[in-house]
């Protein structure tokens, strides 16, 4: 079955490898964009985790959207330490994805060359 495939593989014109490598690079920049954006939030989580450490155990209040409540500072760091877990689950889900695009990028660019050195 992996012969088969690798003689399909060869059959396909660089032309179309370079496509698929187009396609594959633009999955990664899109993975690295929204990895980007859960960083930044997770920055932000911890910031406000390290300022509610900071703050009285007295009320502090929480922003939602526009509006602002008060709220209570355990709660509050209980929905942050929440938070935070998920955003870290998040981006090493993406990590993930990403190491297997970049295999397939390195693959793929192997493939071109050397159907390139064939033709």
């Amino acid at each position: 079955m992996a012969k088969t495939k690798e003689k399909e593989i060869e059959k396909e014109k660089p032309e179309e490898r370079l496509g698929q490598l187009q396609i594959a690079e633009q999955s990664l920049q899109n993975l690295l964009l929204q990895k980007q954006v859960f960083q930044l939030e997770l920055n932000e989580t911890n910031n406000a985790f390290e300022e509610l450490k900071k703050s009285n155990d007295g009320d502090v209040f929480k922003i939602v959207g526009t509006l602002m409540f008060k709220s209570n500072k355990t709660q509050l760091t209980k929905d942050l330490e929440k938070k935070r877990d998920i955003l870290n689950l998040r981006i090493k889900a993406i990590e993930k994805q990403e190491e297997g695009i970049k295999d397939k990028l390195m693959k793929v660019r192997e493939e071109i060359i050397k159907g390139f050195k064939k033709a």
